[in-house]
């Protein structure tokens, strides 16, 4: 067997980069030699806490771009030398939800999990079944692999937007200056929203979420955010507020700014089993409409891919440090600090 780099996890927190057995080719599948691969804020929360309870090591990784480096001799879709990107959800397109239209809720476990993990390292095994159901999009020679692997974390922020109907003449509240609260701002201003209101408990974040289309920007470590939001909308609240964090405060907040009749999104996940306290006489007395969003259906993922990779999108902007994958835990630090966007690590570099 030959070996491969990779980033494995040996429990929360424990994440060491040694040589591991490279993959076999699946008959059917392929080999990606991966070129680069997005460091995700739910990889950190993965790799920081006990996400696999015990079972370990494992190597996460989803935000997966490479080169087809062998093709096994029962597959004819692509052949060596190809540029892939790989969407991590894959769907049956046969259970109830994928009929329904929300293939991102795809209830037949074992398609689903056919791709989504296994990116930190250089190569990866697509087995066949993926490459049947989709998925799989083909870069352009002229795209670079870094700017196409944020065709995965902008996936889900195009779906929310279009499933909520972001456009003109919103007032968006993005509760959140990671990199998913930047792309949401960017494509928000593309998708014709008026005004991006962004809050945050880290300046350096805000500051930076200026470049992303952001209007006015609210650091609610120093201010009430509410009151703040109230006195920017002329006492009425926004149009539409979306919680993009990990934590279930912005979530018990976003409904204090949003405006009667308005809508509330909780985008981010919260810790498993945590419970968020919400003023349900609000809720009713004001008819504020709370969605949640996760994932996107294969026609969404398509098209966000297609624009990650093309002019109308200011892709390689977002994209703060190329880093080798020897410096993940870094990565992980600078993301964590709030001082990069997106990190991008690239598993042939040293």
């Amino acid at each position: 067997m030959s070996k491969m780099k990779a980033a494995l996890m040996y429990g929360p927190n424990d994440i060491r980069v040694e040589m591991t057995e490279k993959p076999e080719c699946p008959k059917d599948g392929l080999i990606l030699k991966i070129m680069a691969v997005g460091l995700c804020g739910s990889d950190i929360r993965n790799l920081t806490s006990d996400s696999r309870k015990g079972n370990y090591p494992f190597i996460y990784g989803h935000e997966i771009v490479g080169v087809v480096d062998e093709i096994g001799e029962e597959e004819s879709k692509y052949k060596v030398g190809d540029r892939l990107f790989l969407f991590p959800g894959t769907y049956c397109m046969e259970c109830d939800e994928c009929i329904s239209g929300h293939s991102e809720n795809c209830s037949n476990k074992e398609v689903s999990s056919l791709a989504g993990t296994g990116g930190f390292a250089q190569y990866v095994a697509v087995k066949g079944e993926k490459i049947r159901r989709g998925g799989i999009y083909e870069i352009p020679d002229d795209v670079s692999f870094e700017a196409a692997s944020l065709g995965e974390p902008l996936t889900s922020v195009f779906a929310c937007l279009e499933n909520v109907k972001v456009g003109y003449p919103d007032t968006l509240v993005i509760i959140g200056a990671g990199p998913i609260g930047c792309f949401m701002a960017q494509l928000s201003k593309i998708r014709g929203a008026q005004k991006v209101i962004m809050i945050d408990i880290n300046q350096n974040r805000l500051d930076k979420a200026l470049e992303f289309g952001v209007d006015i920007t609210i650091d609610s470590s120093k201010e009430d955010p509410i009151e703040a939001v109230k006195k920017l909308t002329n006492g009425k609240g926004a149009d539409k507020v979306i919680s993009a964090t990990p934590a279930n405060a912005t979530q018990t907040q976003s409904i204090h700014m949003v405006k009667k009749g308005g809508l509330v999104v909780f985008f981010g996940g919260v810790p498993k089993g945590s419970m968020t306290e919400l003023d349900c006489n609000l809720i009713h007395y004001n008819n504020i409409w709370i969605k949640g969003h996760f994932g996107a259906s294969y026609s969404q993922s398509k098209r966000a891919f297609e624009l990650a990779i093309s002019p109308s999108f200011p892709t390689e902007k977002f994209i703060t440090h190329r880093l080798p994958l020897d410096k993940i835990n870094e990565g992980i630090q600078l993301t964590k600090t709030g001082e990069a966007i997106k990190v991008v690590l690239l598993p042939w570099e040293e």
